[in-house]
């Protein structure tokens, strides 16, 4: 017979069943998070194509390329278009990183001196492309209350760098959103405390069972009117890749 007592057992239960599963959907730690965000753009392997717009106050051009990746440590980019920088290419493997320049012929390796140097003329850097394969390794995680914004729907990540690491940035904050831990945005902070670049997120869409944003856009706020649209046009996720893609012998195969 299903009296009060009953009624208020069953109450309870199922209260607590939804208490429980809340906590369980939001209790995820800030390194969490971070490595969700992480592999948003990642699997066993992925193919994808994409633009990359660089806009300065005196020129702009836009580059096509593609990529294929293989978990977060192998990379190879290869230019597409315009022709004066077609099959210019990047390989990335763990933290080394090659430079392929097709109209001398030649394959560099990017010294660690190089690495805050530009990639591609864009406002992205070559240690962007290689501090990746790192990044939940050398930093320490949080989540923080963001003063400056104070979004209740966002949850708000503090990266702050191990000690005896190599690293750039004295800290970076993470914005995600608070209900599918999509990231907003990330702000990058020199040893002064001041902030030096943003990389934004947007135009979020569904990949496959993926929801993924598939625009990104990193401004540099010391260089006035410059900034770096990078536009996903199309991506694959766990595709079959032959070894020989990630290697410096694909950097000059020119298709």
């Amino acid at each position: 017979m299903f009296n009060k007592k009953n009624l208020f057992i069953f109450t309870q239960l199922i209260f607590f069943i939804s208490v429980s599963f809340l906590h369980s959907e939001n209790s995820l730690t800030a390194r969490e998070i971070v490595k969700r965000v992480d592999k948003l753009y990642r699997s066993k392997t992925s193919y994808g194509k994409m633009e990359m717009t660089i806009e300065t106050p005196h020129w702009k051009r836009t580059l096509l390329m593609e990529a294929w990746t293989e978990g977060m440590e192998k990379t190879f980019i290869r230019i597409l278009a315009p022709k004066k920088d077609k099959n210019m290419a990047t390989l990335k493997i763990g933290n080394q990183m090659w430079n392929y320049l097709p109209k001398v012929n030649k394959i560099i390796k990017i010294p660690p001196s190089m690495m805050m140097g530009s990639w591609m003329g864009s406002d992205f850097t070559n240690d962007d492309l290689v501090k990746e394969y790192t990044f939940a390794d050398d930093y320490n995680f949080k989540i923080v209350n963001f003063k400056e914004e104070n979004n209740k729907d966002r949850i708000y990540i503090e990266a702050i760098p191990k000690e005896n690491v190599a690293v750039v940035w004295s800290k970076i904050i993470i914005a995600v959103k608070r209900d599918n831990y999509i990231p907003i945005w990330q702000r990058y902070y020199d040893d002064r405390g001041d902030v030096v670049r943003i990389l934004y997120y947007g135009e979020v869409k569904k990949i496959g069972n993926r929801l993924i944003p598939t625009k990104m856009v990193m401004v540099p706020l010391k260089k006035k009117g410059h900034k770096t649209s990078f536009k996903y046009l199309e991506i694959k996720f766990d595709i079959k890749l032959k070894k020989s893609v990630f290697s410096l012998r694909n950097l000059r195969n020119l298709g």
